[in-house]
Protein backbone atom coordinates (compact mmCIF):
# COMPACT_ATOMS: atom_id res chain seq x y z
CA UNK A 1 0.00 0.00 0.00
CA UNK A 2 1.73 3.77 -0.75
CA UNK A 3 1.95 6.01 1.16
CA UNK A 4 -1.33 8.35 1.28
CA UNK A 5 -3.54 6.03 0.47
CA UNK A 6 -7.13 6.32 2.25
CA UNK A 7 -8.16 2.88 0.92
CA UNK A 8 -8.17 1.31 4.51
CA UNK A 9 -10.09 4.31 6.38
CA UNK A 10 -14.16 3.52 6.84
CA UNK A 11 -16.30 5.86 5.13
CA UNK A 12 -17.20 7.15 8.14
CA UNK A 13 -13.59 8.54 8.72
CA UNK A 14 -13.38 9.74 4.95
CA UNK A 15 -16.53 11.79 5.75
CA UNK A 16 -14.76 13.11 8.93
CA UNK A 17 -11.93 13.90 7.87
CA UNK A 18 -13.34 16.02 4.42
CA UNK A 19 -15.36 18.10 6.86
CA UNK A 20 -12.98 18.99 8.62
CA UNK A 21 -10.97 20.11 6.18
CA UNK A 22 -13.83 21.95 5.17
CA UNK A 23 -13.34 23.71 8.40
CA UNK A 24 -9.49 24.61 7.98
CA UNK A 25 -10.31 26.11 4.69
CA UNK A 26 -12.90 28.19 5.87
CA UNK A 27 -10.48 29.51 8.06
CA UNK A 28 -7.79 30.29 5.56
CA UNK A 29 -5.62 26.99 5.48
CA UNK A 30 -4.46 26.10 2.45
CA UNK A 31 -5.26 23.47 0.86
CA UNK A 32 -2.57 20.82 1.56
CA UNK A 33 -2.07 22.10 4.89
CA UNK A 34 -5.73 21.55 5.36
CA UNK A 35 -5.54 17.94 4.32
CA UNK A 36 -2.64 17.20 6.30
CA UNK A 37 -4.55 18.43 9.30
CA UNK A 38 -7.82 16.66 8.96
CA UNK A 39 -5.92 13.58 8.10
CA UNK A 40 -3.92 14.07 11.77
CA UNK A 41 -7.12 14.64 13.60
CA UNK A 42 -9.13 11.71 11.88
CA UNK A 43 -6.10 9.18 13.30
CA UNK A 44 -5.59 11.16 16.98
CA UNK A 45 -9.56 10.72 17.59
CA UNK A 46 -10.15 7.31 16.27
CA UNK A 47 -7.18 5.64 16.97
CA UNK A 48 -6.74 3.14 14.01
CA UNK A 49 -10.45 1.58 13.74
CA UNK A 50 -10.31 -2.27 13.61
CA UNK A 51 -13.63 -4.61 12.38
CA UNK A 52 -14.71 -7.47 14.53
CA UNK A 53 -16.88 -7.31 17.71
CA UNK A 54 -15.09 -5.53 21.04
CA UNK A 55 -12.12 -4.43 19.16
CA UNK A 56 -10.57 -1.31 19.06
CA UNK A 57 -10.90 1.31 21.49
CA UNK A 58 -13.81 4.61 21.80
CA UNK A 59 -13.51 7.62 19.79
CA UNK A 60 -11.14 10.44 21.89
CA UNK A 61 -12.58 13.35 21.46
CA UNK A 62 -10.95 15.48 24.20
CA UNK A 63 -8.60 17.29 21.77
CA UNK A 64 -11.71 18.99 19.83
CA UNK A 65 -13.50 19.76 23.26
CA UNK A 66 -9.85 21.38 24.28
CA UNK A 67 -9.68 23.44 20.67
CA UNK A 68 -13.30 25.07 21.36
CA UNK A 69 -12.21 25.64 25.20
CA UNK A 70 -9.05 27.67 24.06
CA UNK A 71 -11.04 29.68 21.90
CA UNK A 72 -13.48 30.41 24.51
CA UNK A 73 -11.38 31.33 27.09
CA UNK A 74 -9.88 33.63 24.82
CA UNK A 75 -13.27 35.13 24.18
CA UNK A 76 -14.07 35.69 27.55
CA UNK A 77 -11.05 37.36 28.59
CA UNK A 78 -11.79 40.19 25.88
CA UNK A 79 -14.05 43.09 27.34
CA UNK A 80 -17.63 43.44 26.50
CA UNK A 81 -17.05 46.62 24.45
CA UNK A 82 -14.61 44.20 22.52
CA UNK A 83 -17.17 41.65 22.34
CA UNK A 84 -19.75 43.67 20.85
CA UNK A 85 -17.76 45.70 18.32
CA UNK A 86 -16.22 42.76 17.05
CA UNK A 87 -19.85 40.91 16.74
CA UNK A 88 -21.29 43.73 15.19
CA UNK A 89 -18.76 44.14 12.63
CA UNK A 90 -19.05 40.01 12.30
CA UNK A 91 -22.84 40.45 11.31
CA UNK A 92 -22.11 43.26 8.46
CA UNK A 93 -20.02 41.08 7.23
CA UNK A 94 -22.39 38.35 6.99
CA UNK A 95 -25.09 40.48 5.61
CA UNK A 96 -22.44 41.88 3.19
CA UNK A 97 -21.43 38.20 1.88
CA UNK A 98 -24.90 37.16 1.76
CA UNK A 99 -25.65 40.24 -0.63
CA UNK A 100 -22.76 38.87 -2.79
CA UNK A 101 -23.84 35.76 -3.03
CA UNK A 102 -27.82 36.59 -3.96
CA UNK A 103 -26.07 38.68 -6.89
CA UNK A 104 -23.85 35.90 -8.14
CA UNK A 105 -26.62 33.62 -8.15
Amino acid sequence: MPRGDKSAYSDKQKRKAEHIEEGYEDRGVGKNEAERRAWATVNKESGGEKSGSGRGKPENHSASRKGGQVGGRASAARSAADRSASAKKAAATRKRNAAARSRSH
